[in-house]
């Protein structure tokens, strides 16, 4: 009887481990709010046209709100007075996430069809996948059930997001912590193939990359280097000039930055640094020489695994009213 007891409560241990995972599913709202997903994808499809760079930025905030406490909205929380707590919301990687405004008209508008239903961590993987389609990329399952976290530490944050000066060590230590692996690593990164950044996130390595003023990272194209201090980035304190991340091609989902790395030309030391290991590299290498439609199935299979990344569900956290505060 000790041994089937001990059994049991090992499966019992088991599922609860593994239940956040298990209780996502596919249209999780078909009976407590049926329209929620159509007024989303609908209300996607008539602003983002309007605004393409909104694919790249709720892309971009769906990866830091997974990387920081499992995908649970806790990005959006704002800094309130009474805890006297600064949120991921003022973590240095944050600083310059956009999109917020965005995920609260979504809210809004899902808020007055279904009070306290759909909760804002779904939101954002549901706008982050929508919007890339609207922008002609590709789709993936968007399984929901998610809860709102109540917790959200800045200190968290600038510990747990990979910086754009990452190394490949570092790279991988940070993906594997949330359960991906090297090609969930080097998939996510695909998503640099749309969007622009701040010179601020890069210029070391064109400035002070060894920490003597006038050094530049050797592993950059020196041309592509040229091309960005002579056109873009004139002074490593340049803070305001946006970049894009895949030149000539930045609005659209395709290969192109996967080329470019190949080329010594990834703008960030984390993108170099995918090309420093032969797994890597070799991987690189495949889906350059695959099609499109491949990349597409292989993005997609790796959002669906981040977009799983410690989520709550059941009783867990909660369904927030509004995406930037907690319940009172």
């Amino acid at each position: 009887m000790a041994s089937f007891s001990y059994l049991m409560s090992v499966l019992v241990l088991c599922v609860i481990i593994g239940s956040g995972h298990a209780q996502l599913q596919l249209n999780f709202y078909a009976k407590s709010c049926p329209k929620a997903e159509k007024i989303i994808e609908d209300f996607v499809q008539q602003q983002v046209p309007k605004a393409p760079n909104t694919a790249a930025q709720i892309l971009r905030m769906h990866f830091h709100d997974c990387f920081v406490r499992g995908c649970d909205g806790s990005v959006l929380l704002n800094f309130t007075s009474s805890t006297g707590n600064q949120t991921e919301k003022q973590a240095n990687p944050n600083l310059t996430l956009r999109g917020f405004s965005f995920i609260d008209a979504v809210k809004r508008l899902v808020e007055a069809e279904c009070p306290g239903v759909v909760s804002c961590a779904d939101i954002i993987a549901l706008v982050a996948r929508d919007a890339v389609v609207t922008t002609g990329g590709p789709f993936w399952n968007v399984p929901t059930g998610r809860r709102d976290g109540t917790i959200s530490n800045a200190s968290e944050a600038n510990a747990d997001i990979p910086a754009p000066t990452s190394n490949f060590t570092r790279l991988q230590q940070s993906f594997a912590k949330k359960g991906l692996d090297l090609n969930d690593l080097v998939l996510l990164s695909g998503a640099h193939t749309i969007g622009v950044s701040h010179c601020s996130s890069f210029t070391e390595r064109l400035y002070n990359f060894t920490g003597v003023l006038g050094t530049q990272d050797p592993s950059l194209d020196s041309e592509y280097a040229d091309n960005l201090q002579s056109r873009k980035c004139k002074s490593i304190n340049d803070n305001t000039t946006i970049v894009e991340m895949d030149p000539g091609s930045f609005k659209t989902f395709d290969l192109s930055y996967f080329k470019l790395l190949l080329k010594r030309r990834g703008l960030f030391q984390s993108d170099a640094a995918l090309t420093k290991r032969s797994t890597t590299k070799s991987f690189i290498e495949y889906l350059v020489d695959g099609s499109l439609k491949k990349f597409y199935a292989e993005f997609g299979k790796a959002m669906e695994k981040m977009g799983k990344v410690e989520v709550k569900t059941g009783s867990a956290g909660e369904i927030r009213k509004q995406c930037a505060f907690v319940n009172s």
